[in-house]
């Protein structure tokens, strides 16, 4: 049990010492984030239906 507490305290400490972002920077992350998110779904969306065609065009 001392070992856990010990391992809290210093947990603790340690968390004290991070550097946590800005609300705003947070933000901005977040709406690159989602940005690429969208991104990404429409770039493999659009190649999947090409592909999709392409394979029926084939067959």
């Amino acid at each position: 049990m001392k070992k856990l507490i010990i391992y809290i305290k210093e947990s603790l400490a340690e968390l004290k010492k991070v550097t946590w972002p800005s609300k705003k920077q947070v933000t901005n992350y977040s709406i690159v984030v989602v940005a690429m998110s969208i991104g990404v779904a429409l770039f493999f969306g659009i190649l999947d239906y090409f592909l999709n065609k392409g394979l029926t065009w084939l067959i």
